[in-house]
C-alpha cells in the first residue's frame, strides 16, 4: 500500500461527522466519572449506522496491519480522570447498550466456541483497562420468579477507546458455555450458560443490559512507563491483556509512552484455540525489545516430563528470569479459570524453595508491594 494512502487512512481514525462534537464533550482537565454531565450527548442510531461502523472497523484494522505506526485516539479527555470509573450503572439501573458485532475468534479444531463481541455504549459506560462489565441476560431468573437474571461479569478486552479508538465501544471475549450429558454425550441446551449463549448468539443492533464498570485489582499501573508486566492467562482470561497491549503498542496516547517489557503467557488447548494471536504476533514483530509472547498448547505440546504442556509449565521453564524480574519490581497478573491457580502456585512455591526462598514470604511481599494481581472466575 502506498505511503500516502497510509497517511490518509491514519487521518480517518476514528471517522464520523460527530468527531468534533465528541472532542468538545470530553474537554476539561478535571474529568469526574461520577458526574455524567461530561458524557457525549450524541445518540447513535445503530440501524442506520451499522454499516458505517463496520466500514470504520475495516479502516482501523487496515491501518494496524499495514503499518507499525500507532493509531491516534480520541477523545483524549478519557486520560484526564485521576481515579477509575466505578459502578456508574448498577444492576437495578443498567445501561442499555447495543451490539455492534459478534465474531468467532477460534478455528474449527478448537474445543468450544469463543467470540469477540463489540458493544456500543455511546460513551456512557467509560472504563479503564483491566476493568469488567456486568451483563444482565434477558429473561426471568428461574430461582426468583418475576426477577431478572443475576449479573454476569466479563473482563473487558479493549482499551478505554474501544476497537474504533473513539471511546464509544467496549469489547468482550466470551466462551460459549455448553453442557453435554455425560451419559448420552449429547448437548443439553437447558443447562447451557444463559449469558454466554445470549452474547454469542447476539446480532448487530441487539440491545444489551450493562452494569459497571467494576474492579480495581487488574488496573494497569502506569506511573512507571518502563515497568515490566508479566501476564499469565488461560483462555478468555487473555481479555484484559489485549486491552493492556493495545494501549502499549497500538494506540498513540500522549500521556502514556510504554518503554518497558510486557511478557504474555497464554495457555489454550491447541493452535486453533489461540485468541488474538494475529495482534500479539504483530507486536512481537514490531516491538521485539518490549514484548515477549509464550504459548502453552495442552493438546499439542509436551512439558519436560512428557506430560501435557500447561501455562504453569511455561512459567517453570522461565522461572529464574521471572523471579529476577519480580525481585526488580515487575508486576505479575493472573486471569482465567480459578482452576489455573493451584498448579501455578505449586510451581512458584517449588521454584522458590529450589532457590532457597520462602514462597509464603515472597508472596506476602509481592502483595504488599502491589505487584500481585489476580482475577479468576
Amino acid at each position: 500500500m502506498p505511503h500516502l494512502a497510509l497517511s490518509q487512512l491514519a487521518l480517518t481514525v476514528p471517522v464520523g461527522g460527530d468527531l468534533s462534537l465528541r472532542r468538545s464533550a470530553f474537554k476539561g482537565s478535571n474529568l469526574n466519572f461520577q458526574d455524567k454531565s461530561w458524557a457525549p450527548v450524541i445518540t447513535l442510531d445503530m440501524k442506520a449506522n451499522n454499516s458505517r461502523l463496520r466500514n470504520r472497523h475495516v479502516i482501523c484494522m487496515s491501518v494496524q496491519k499495514a503499518s507499525a505506526s500507532k493509531v491516534a485516539v480520541s477523545p483524549l479527555g478519557l486520560e484526564d480522570a485521576s481515579e477509575p470509573p466505578l459502578n456508574l450503572h448498577k444492576p437495578k439501573e443498567p445501561y442499555t447498550a447495543t451490539i455492534v458485532s459478534v465474531e468467532r475468534l477460534v478455528g474449527p479444531k478448537a474445543p468450544g466456541e469463543t467470540c469477540h463481541i463489540v458493544i456500543d455504549h455511546d460513551g456512557n459506560v467509560p472504563y479503564w483497562e483491566g476493568q469488567s462489565y456486568g451483563v444482565i441476560p434477558p429473561g426471568e431468573n428461574p430461582k426468583k420468579p418475576g426477577a431478572p437474571h443475576n449479573v454476569r461479569l466479563y473482563s473487558i478486552a479493549s482499551t478505554r477507546y474501544g476497537d474504533f479508538f473513539d471511546g464509544k465501544t467496549a469489547s468482550l471475549c466470551v466462551r460459549r458455555a455448553v453442557y453435554y450429558d455425560p451419559e448420552t454425550g449429547k448437548e443439553d441446551p437447558s443447562k447451557n450458560g444463559i449469558c454466554s449463549n445470549f452474547l454469542c448468539n447476539s446480532k448487530p443492533g441487539d440491545k444489551i443490559q450493562v452494569t459497571g464498570p467494576s474492579g480495581k485489582i487488574m488496573l494497569l499501573p502506569e506511573k512507571d512507563p518502563n515497568a515490566t508486566h508479566i501476564m499469565i492467562a488461560t483462555g478468555t482470561g487473555v481479555a484484559p491483556y489485549r486491552g493492556y497491549l493495545r494501549r502499549m503498542f497500538m494506540e498513540s496516547v500522549p500521556s502514556y509512552k510504554f518503554g518497558g517489557l510486557a511478557w504474555l503467557f497464554l495457555g489454550v488447548a491447541n493452535t486453533d484455540s489461540l485468541l488474538y494471536d494475529d495482534e500479539f504476533t504483530k507486536y512481537l514483530k514490531d516491538y521485539p525489545d518490549n514484548f515477549r509472547y509464550d504459548i502453552a498448547l495442552s493438546r499439542e505440546q509436551k512439558n519436560k516430563k512428557g506430560g501435557k504442556m500447561y501455562v504453569q509449565d511455561k512459567i517453570e521453564e522461565y522461572s529464574d528470569e521471572i523471579f529476577k524480574l519480580l525481585d526488580n519490581g515487575a508486576h505479575i497478573y493472573f486471569c482465567g479459570l480459578k482452576g489455573m491457580m493451584p498448579g501455578i502456585q505449586d510451581t512458584l512455591k517449588r521454584v522458590a524453595e529450589e532457590r532457597g526462598e520462602s514462597w509464603e514470604q515472597k508472596l506476602s511481599q509481592l502483595k504488599k508491594n502491589k505487584q500481585w494481581h489476580v482475577e479468576v472466575y
